[in-house]
This record gives structure tokens, C-alpha cells and sequence, in this order.
């Protein structure tokens, strides 16, 4: 995706030869026009899969996710990294380890959302080694449900999740792929 692979190049910041930043338009200032055409893009990708809904972690995921769920027609849930006092029971609950932020989060969706036969589609801002879309991948198979496919943002390509959980026999489609952020640059995959 051309537009998002320009805003990285022009305003993503490397960290490390591991982090990219892209707090100006994803993970804490969003660009609402970015957000519709990475929605329309991740429809248009998973137009014949059959959604019912789509799964995503908050927060980073849910302007991308929404947005899909707006294209696609369907709606959007957000699994909580925090304990909720209104969500006790009738919840499935994973444990996620955050790469970026070095800690395990346990994940919760309500049971109401999400039912035996949907078709779910998850989408996720960043892919790394995998863990947060394994583990929303065993929230969706503890309802019953069948994960429709895994919409990335940003994969880092240089690092195993893509190929792990396409090991594991799910669709996976990357907006943008970093292969490299060597010497501060960013270097995109093709």
C-alpha cells in the first residue's frame, strides 16, 4: 500500500534496528484518512472470506479495525488488555506477551460478541513474532468460531511472526513489510 509505505518513509522514526515509531499517525496520533484507506484496502483483501466480525487488541488496532468493520459492514470488537468491573463473566481470556513493551497482558472478550459459526477477521497495527494475533487467534477458536484471515498494518518482516502463524495455516496479509531498519532507515520488503 503505497500511501501507508510514504507516511512511514516520511514520518516513521527508527528506534533501533528492531523499533519503528509511527506515533504521528497510528499508534497515538491517528490520520483518520490513512485509517479509511487502510479499512478499504483490508476489505477489498478479505472481501470473499465471509466476515461476520473483526477482532482486534486495543488500543493501536482499533482505528484500523473500525474502520474495516465500517467498509465491510460489520462489527468491530476489541479484546482488553485491562480488567473491566463490568466484564467479570461469560469472557475468554489469553495471555499476550508485548513485544514493544516487554510484558504480558491477559486479553478478555465478552462471550456476548462472538458466537460459534462467525467468520472473524483480525486486524493488527504491528506484526512482530506473533503473539498478539496467536492469541486473538485462541479468543476466536474458544468461541467456536473460524479466523476468516490476519490483517496487518505494519509487519516487520525481518522477524518470524508472518511465517509462524502462516505455518499455522492462517491467511495473513501485511499492508506494508519492513524487511530491514538498519542504519535508521527503513527498508521495505517487496
Amino acid at each position: 500500500m503505497d500511501l501507508l509505505k510514504q507516511k512511514i518513509t516520511d514520518e516513521g522514526i527508527v528506534l533501533s534496528d528492531q523499533v519503528l515509531k509511527v506515533d504521528s499517525f497510528l499508534n497515538h496520533q491517528m490520520d483518520p484518512v490513512l485509517m479509511m484507506e487502510i479499512g478499504k484496502e483490508f476489505a477489498r483483501l478479505f472481501a470473499e472470506e465471509g466476515v461476520t466480525r473483526i477482532l482486534t487488541i486495543e488500543s493501536s488496532g482499533i482505528a484500523p479495525a473500525i474502520m474495516a468493520g465500517l467498509v465491510m459492514h460489520v462489527p468491530m470488537i476489541f479484546a482488553r488488555k485491562q480488567k473491566s468491573l463490568t466484564l467479570r463473566d461469560d469472557i475468554f481470556v489469553e495471555k499476550v506477551f508485548s513485544f514493544t513493551k516487554k510484558e504480558t497482558n491477559e486479553i478478555t472478550v465478552s462471550k456476548k460478541y462472538m458466537k460459534p459459526g462467525d467468520r472473524v477477521l483480525i486486524i493488527d497495527d504491528f506484526l512482530a513474532h506473533g503473539e498478539a494475533a496467536f492469541g486473538l487467534a485462541k479468543i476466536v477458536e474458544q468461541a467456536g468460531a473460524s479466523v476468516a484471515g490476519i490483517g496487518i498494518v505494519i509487519e516487520k518482516s525481518f522477524q518470524q511472526g508472518a511465517d509462524k502463524l502462516k505455518e499455522a495455516g492462517y491467511r495473513v496479509e501485511s499492508l506494508a513489510r519492513v524487511a530491514s531498519l538498519e542504519n535508521g532507515t527503513v527498508r521495505f520488503a517487496e
